[in-house]
């Protein structure tokens, strides 16, 4: 019977993507102020995210750091596109917006590829100690 296996790192993207999009699409549009409004616990999933991706050596470093940092600005523009359907005026900005968002997807994502990149070698190493 052939198992289906999931692609983690579409899955890294989906969770991170929902952990931060989902408490900042509740704040209302006027009380946004980037990148206050994104200093959230969800920020922490992309970190981790990549972490574990990385750790496992799912897949590239820079591949990780690129899609899972992503989800952030992404969820950023999602709610661009969400707000300027219902009013056309709002989000004049959007661009500097998803850059903010974009900053601040790759430093965390970049974080938890380092992390995870590190303790992929840590175990790879320690793995080799106790073969000898």
């Amino acid at each position: 019977m052939n198992q289906i296996k999931p692609n983690w790192l579409s899955v890294a993207f989906v969770l991170s993507f929902l952990a931060v999009g989902i408490p900042y699409w509740l704040i209302p549009y006027n009380k946004v102020n980037l990148p206050s409004a994104m200093i959230k616990p969800g920020l922490l999933v992309v970190v981790f995210a990549a972490l574990l991706i990385r750790s496992h050596r799912a897949t590239s470093f820079w591949r990780v750091v690129s899609i899972v940092g992503a989800s952030v600005p992404a969820a950023v523009f999602a709610r661009v596109i969400v707000d300027g359907l219902k009013d056309p005026s709002s989000h004049n900005l959007w661009p500097f917006e998803v850059i903010i968002a974009l900053l601040m997807g790759f430093l965390c994502a970049l974080a938890g590829a380092v992390a995870g990149s590190l303790v992929s070698t840590l175990v790879a190493r320690r793995a080799g100690d106790g073969k000898s």
